[in-house]
C-alpha cells in the first residue's frame, strides 16, 4: 500500500478545521472518513470501517477525544492504529497525557499546513 492509497479517520466537531483537514488530506491523496463525534468515530470503526491513521481531536462534544482514544487503544480491532491528537491546547505536560492515553503523536492547531502532510506520512510509515 502506498501513502496515497491511506485512509484516514478525522475525528473533528469543528466544520471549519474538518473542512481545512478534509482539504489538505484530499491534496495528499489520501482517503478520508469523517466523524463530528467521538460516539461517530467508535460506531464508525466498530462498523467494520477500515483506516490507517486517525486524526482525533481532543475536546469533542459528549465523549472527549482522550476517553476515545484510550478505548480504540484497549480494543485489539483497532487498538494497532495509529492517533494523532489534534488540538489547540498543547500546553507543558499535555503532550504525556495524550502519549498516556494511548495517541502516537500529536498535531497542534493551528495546522502548520506546510508540514502537515509531511507529519501524516511519518506516522503512516511508522
Amino acid at each position: 500500500m502506498t501513502d496515497c492509497a491511506a485512509r484516514v479517520l478525522v475525528v473533528e466537531d469543528n466544520e471549519m478545521n474538518m473542512q481545512l483537514v478534509e482539504y489538505l488530506l484530499e491534496e495528499g491523496g489520501y482517503q478520508i472518513v469523517k466523524a463530528a463525534s467521538g460516539e461517530d468515530a467508535l460506531a464508525t470503526l466498530r462498523g467494520g470501517e477500515q483506516v490507517d491513521l486517525i486524526l482525533m481531536d481532543i475536546h469533542l462534544p459528549g465523549i472527549d477525544g482522550l476517553s476515545v482514544i484510550r478505548e480504540m487503544k484497549s480494543d485489539p480491532q483497532t487498538g494497532s492504529i495509529p492517533i494523532l491528537a489534534l488540538t489547540a491546547h498543547a500546553m507543558r505536560g499535555d503532550k504525556d497525557r495524550f502519549l498516556e492515553a494511548g495517541c502516537d503523536g500529536y498535531i497542534s492547531k493551528p495546522i502548520d499546513v506546510k508540514t502537515f502532510l509531511t507529519s501524516i506520512r511519518s506516522y503512516l510509515r511508522g
